[in-house]
């Protein structure tokens, strides 16, 4: 039986889903605050806990530790680059058949996937060519 969600939930999934796109608990929370919905910082990252673990949020970490919610609507790939941060959305996934087969041997209910790939981006590989940024 899933249990009811809270009204904090309910208010932060609804945000995740009018925004659509990944952003940290912080400004998950000062978005919050500027529509007069107020709640604690903590009781943000208790409702994204939570929703994780329904399956209706996803989380994704960035290589500078970062954390990043969205609400699960498809599953999410990129490219990340060291240097700048910059992340390229890509398109075509070559784990989802991967998935069925982990779901299907393991009994294992899969409620989304990530898949990242870190290194340089094209500016950052020119300007390190270049000698710019080196100390």
């Amino acid at each position: 039986m899933k249990a009811e969600r809270t009204r904090s939930q309910e208010r932060i999934l609804k945000l995740l889903k009018s925004i659509n796109k990944a952003i940290s608990a912080q400004d998950i929370y000062v978005e919050l605050r500027n529509r007069n919905q107020s709640v604690g910082l903590a009781t943000v990252y208790r409702a994204l806990e939570a929703l994780k673990l329904e399956g209706v949020v996803q989380v994704r970490t960035l290589a500078s530790g970062e954390s990043l919610y969205s609400s699960v609507q498809q599953d999410k790939h990129h490219l990340t680059c060291l240097q700048c941060g910059r992340s390229i959305a890509i398109n075509q996934c070559p784990v989802h058949d991967l998935e069925t087969q982990l779901h299907q041997a393991h009994q294992f209910k899969i409620f989304y996937h990530t898949l990242e790939f870190f290194g340089l981006c094209n500016q950052c590989q020119m300007a390190q060519a270049a000698g710019v940024g080196a100390e």
